[in-house]
């Protein structure tokens, strides 16, 4: 993994307020409430933010998308809901961040044209970033860490914005955990172990 700034005009942030929290909160069970910097996310209390962070992965990635002028997250939070992008079971727990209803979001209230992937090969990925769309894919949260074998495919989304000169993909990691793992480029070949196959295009 190589960080490339030429290829990212657009803005790096993450999902939980403090970015030098990030690794804290996912290795080493930091707690979530114990954020100075959450008033910064937008959110209503400090629960609120300590509840939900953690699942807005997408809508980061989405704040990232939509430029310097985006709305806070827990902003775009509130506005996801509404279309049903996010869902709480009986127990309480968050599920999302669903495509559909987040792709009818992106358009009705943003203006941002998104189609929803179910199935996406990674020459389709390039396919589309090469037509100057941005992508959000579901791959796993240890693509942060790409020198390892990937435990998996899925469960987190990341922004793919472009592909380098040498053809490496080019994304933004809402949970990465420095600035090198934040924004970051890897070969198609190093990305596709890590990657579910889904996700939904943006333009």
């Amino acid at each position: 993994m190589s960080h490339d700034c030429a290829a990212c005009p657009l803005p790096s942030y993450t999902q939980f307020a403090s970015p030098e929290l990030v690794g804290p909160i996912v290795y080493e069970g930091h707690d979530r409430a114990d954020d100075p910097a959450w008033r910064e996310s937008g959110a209503a209390t400090l629960d609120d933010y300590a509840r939900w962070c953690g699942h807005l992965c997408g809508l980061t990635c989405f704040r990232m998308a939509l430029g310097p002028a985006a709305p806070s997250l827990f902003e775009l939070r509130d506005g996801a809901l509404k279309f049903g992008a996010y869902t709480e079971d009986a127990e309480g727990e968050i599920r999302g961040l669903v495509y559909a209803p987040f792709a009818e979001y992106a358009r009705e209230v943003h203006g941002v044209g998104a189609t929803v992937h179910r199935h996406l090969s990674v020459d389709e990925v390039i396919g589309l970033l090469d037509e100057g769309r941005t992508v959000m894919a579901s791959v796993h949260f240890e693509i942060r860490r790409p020198q390892r074998p990937a435990p998996g495919r899925g469960g987190h989304l990341v922004l793919l914005t472009a592909r380098t000169p040498d053809g490496r993909l080019h994304f933004h990691n809402p949970s990465g955990i420095d600035a090198a793992t934040r924004t970051a480029a890897l070969a198609p070949e190093h990305f596709e172990p890590f990657f579910a196959g889904r996700g939904v295009s943006m333009y």
